[in-house]
């Protein structure tokens, strides 16, 4: 009732936009023809972006590489990208396709043309836009799940033994050691693959160093590095903090949480768009409501089946009161990050953060269902204690064996259904809770409706591909079980001379999945050319080569073998017209 009056109240106040880059304007214009070469290239986005190496590509006429600066932000517009051109550039159409990096943290891309002088009488080509590699993505993805589940699992662990107070926090070690190190090498397993997520290129290019000095020098390495700051520094002060009073462990506790939110929260989509302050704000209560509640759940949860003595009222009493004001702070953030996400009622049903959005509020209902029936249990568990009875011995705890059991209900048995009543909700809420977090991932990699909506508004080329990259989809099948699925192949440039060529293999289901061996050999039958071994080596999860070279034009065939067992193989053969 809550969730739905705060989003009534928010949703009727909607302003336009943005959380993700989009093209606003760009000199040339898209498609225009121009009398004299430019002498700079220059995009507008809708909010600030960072650049690469390589921000800017321009494709001449022949649909070669244009050689030109390192694109830099215009004086005082960090929304604002320029690049300076050759002086010499001929007359016909040329593609820019660019690259970069939005505020929020994921990267974006595009393409459009202009002309000088007149177009050119053949358009230029435009495949597919390679926007993502999709091993890195997947890899980057399960990263940022990871680190969040991390970080609940650690925080929440922290303020549970803080301030719900079990006697006994032997169970409590174990997640706060795995929570730390899970956090510390997921961090700096996303800092190595921020520059071919940024790129949108293969992981075997993580191993780059040259790369390195840009990723960190931009907001989300900047967010990563600070936050690995920030473990190691806890790891060195934790046994200094042992010997000081409970409130300064609880203070220091408190600040480290807050500054690990902020990492994400100026990374993410917190940190463009309206109210950037409000919404950082918001973005690092709901993270740490979101770890005490969580994390605390699990904490709660060994607590209650590992300790050597189960925990008394009080404890339970003092986290569902954690609990209770954790979920206040969750509905109101949420409610406020909904509607600066979404902008209207009909977002929630025809985009796809809009779809995600409403996934996770029928999990969190049912979540908050199953902490009513906690917080029920927990009830129950006080009521010998509030009614002046003499509390019985908890389940498990030493002492002597009770007596025998008569025709009549003794306190014991309504202690321990309550307790294992409270432990089967609490499970129940750990496993919805994981669940929850999954989606709240996707959701901070989904472009927001806002967003989406503004850039439907943006200048057409967003759309636009990039000239001389071939993409191809070829599947397979061995005629055995699980011996089917498909090979996507990258040729880059797809040109005469050197390209690079990437294969990822998908299963029956869709599935990435790993076979032992990849072979692909080119041949041109009208000039006798080949077979030529493109030379596959494995990468770990897909096979590149960066050294294949098509020395003539024309219509080459690929022959493609995949290999799924010891002795199983299939070859496909597939067309491939290179050009010059």
């Amino acid at each position: 009732m809550l969730l739905g009056t705060l989003l009534v109240l928010l949703l009727a106040g909607a302003a336009p936009a943005s959380a993700h880059a989009a093209l606003r304007a760009s000199d040339p214009e898209d498609g225009s023809v121009v009398r004299t070469a430019p002498t700079h290239i220059t995009l507008t986005f809708t909010e600030s972006v960072g650049l690469l190496e390589d921000s800017f590509r321009i494709y001449g006429p022949d649909n070669r590489r244009v050689h030109m600066e390192e694109p830099e932000h215009a004086a005082g517009a960090a929304d604002t990208a320029r690049a300076a051109l050759p002086r010499d550039l001929g007359e016909g159409t040329y593609t820019v396709a660019w690259r970069v990096v939005s505020a929020d943290s994921h990267p974006v891309s595009g393409a459009f043309t202009f002309s000088i002088g007149k177009p050119s009488p053949t358009p230029p080509a435009a495949p597919q836009d390679h926007a993502e590699h999709p091993v890195t993505k997947s890899l980057y993805d399960t990263g940022r799940y990871l680190a969040y589940l991390a970080a609940a699992l650690l925080i929440g662990t922290a303020a549970f033994a803080a301030l719900c107070r079990p006697p006994d926090t032997g169970p409590l070690r174990a997640p706060l050691l795995f929570g730390w190190w899970t956090l510390l090498v997921t961090t700096a397993a996303l800092l190595i693959l921020r520059a071919p997520y940024e790129k949108g290129t293969s992981p075997g290019t993580a191993l780059d160093v040259s790369a390195f000095p840009d990723t960190v020098s931009g907001r989300p390495g900047m967010a990563l590095l600070s936050r690995l700051a920030l473990l190691l520094t806890a790891a060195l002060l934790l046994p200094v903090l042992r010997g000081r009073s409970p409130r300064t462990r609880v203070t220091a506790g408190a600040a480290f949480s807050v500054a690990l939110a902020l990492t994400w929260a100026s990374a993410e989509h917190a940190s463009a768009g309206i109210q950037v302050p409000v919404a950082m704000t918001s973005s690092v209560l709901h993270l740490l409501a979101m770890a005490c509640w969580l994390g605390g759940l699990t904490a709660l949860l060994l607590t209650l089946h590992r300790a050597r003595t189960p925990p008394p009222y009080d404890t339970v009493a003092r986290f569902s009161r954690l609990a209770f004001t954790s979920v206040t702070v969750l509905v109101v953030t949420g409610a406020y990050q909904s509607w600066r996400g979404l902008g209207s009622w009909s977002a929630l049903t025809q985009t796809a953060y809009g779809r995600t959005l409403a996934v996770k509020l029928a999990a969190t209902v049912f979540l908050l269902s199953a902490a009513a029936l906690s917080r029920r249990w927990t009830a129950l568990l006080a009521r010998p204690a509030a009614a002046g009875e003499r509390v019985p011995a908890l389940v498990g705890a030493p002492g002597p064996p009770p007596a025998p059991r008569t025709t009549h209900m003794t306190t014991v048995e309504p202690e321990t259904l309550h307790r294992r009543a409270l432990r089967r909700s609490v499970l129940a809420e750990v496993v919805v809770a994981v669940a929850v977090l999954l989606v709240t991932t996707v959701l901070t990699g989904t472009l927001p409706s806002r967003a989406e909506a503004e850039a439907a508004k943006a200048p057409a080329p967003q759309v636009a591909g990039l000239p001389g990259a071939q993409a191809l989809t070829v599947p397979y099948d061995t005629g055995t079980p699980g011996g089917s699925g498909t090979v996507q192949l990258t040729m880059d440039p797809g040109r005469v001379g050197e390209n690079g060529l990437q294969a990822v293999v998908f299963g029956p289901q869709g599935a990435l999945t790993f076979v032992p061996e990849l072979r692909v050999m080119f041949t041109l039958p009208s000039k006798d050319v080949g077979p030529i071994d493109a030379g596959l080596t494995d990468r770990g999860g897909y096979w590149a080569t960066n050294d294949l070279t098509l020395p003539l034009e024309g219509a080459w065939t690929m022959k493609l073998t995949v290999r799924v067992s010891d002795i199983d193989q299939v070859t496909v053969e597939r067309g491939v017209r290179i050009t010059r």
